[in-house]
């Protein structure tokens, strides 16, 4: 086994987790989100997302799988983007659901793609450059959402921190703030990583001690496992600019 940074290690442990949770539940977890209810084969397609982020995850931990499992990962989430989630700007282009949508499935692809570079060694500057743009603009939509949807935001702030809408608005500028640094490469790295650990302290202080309670509703829930998804995502592209070392060529 060699994994190439704690970055990955923490995103193959993350798809292992939402696997086995996915198939334990039969539901599609929050990363798979996007499909219409009334699609045919709904649940099978929910089992499938579950088996394919298990079977990734242990994969990218395996050396002689890495690069076959970070390929057929890469593939699934532009197959997701493009059906699940662009596909629903043919019919609510303006609704800030579906911007989010889109948004969170590119951090997670972003990350695969990261994983495909350094796992194969494939067009490292092309495909570094791309993961990057796409979490900037993933970036730029979580922020607007904060504005957008303050009444919702603010009350999210640990009941310990004053100023809570203060708050909301600052988290959601500094979202776009990163967003738009990553895109035009202005002190990219450090927004990079900012904005993951941005991410990373909203899943630990909001998510982890409300699931903690013991009763977290459906809809808090989904969005633990969300958070804790694009914490993941955005920690190993934040990660990609210290540089990698390849762990398997291409055969």
């Amino acid at each position: 086994m060699r994994v190439s940074s704690l970055a990955h290690g923490f995103f193959a442990l993350t798809l292992i987790s939402l696997g086995v949770i996915g198939l334990v539940n039969g539901t599609f977890t929050p990363t798979w989100g996007g499909v219409p209810k009334e699609l045919p084969g709904r649940e099978v397609l929910a089992y499938a997302c579950a088996a394919i982020a298990l079977v990734s995850g242990v994969g990218l931990l395996l050396e002689r799988m890495a690069a076959t499992m970070s390929r057929a990962l890469l593939v699934w989430f532009v197959a997701w983007l493009v059906l699940f989630r662009l596909s629903h700007f043919l019919f609510t282009p303006t609704a800030v659901d579906t911007w989010w949508g889109a948004a969170d499935t590119s951090v997670m692809l972003a990350a695969a793609l990261v994983l495909y570079v350094q796992c194969t060694g494939d067009r490292p500057d092309k495909g570094l450059r791309l993961a990057r743009t796409l979490y900037g603009l993933a970036l730029i939509p979580f922020g607007l959402a904060h504005f957008l949807y303050m009444k919702n935001t603010a009350p999210l702030v640990p009941s310990w921190l004053p100023w809570h809408t203060g708050w909301g608005y600052f988290t959601g500028g500094a979202f776009i703030a990163a967003g738009l640094a990553v895109i035009t490469g202005v002190q990219a790295r450090l927004a990079a990583m900012l904005a993951a650990l941005q991410i990373a302290l909203f899943t630990l202080l909001v998510w982890v001690p409300t699931v903690a309670t013991g009763h977290p509703t459906p809809f808090q829930w989904i969005e633990f496992l969300d958070s804790w998804a694009l914490t993941a995502g955005a920690w190993v592209v934040a990660d990609s600019y210290r540089g990698f070392t390849v762990t398997r060529k291409n055969p």
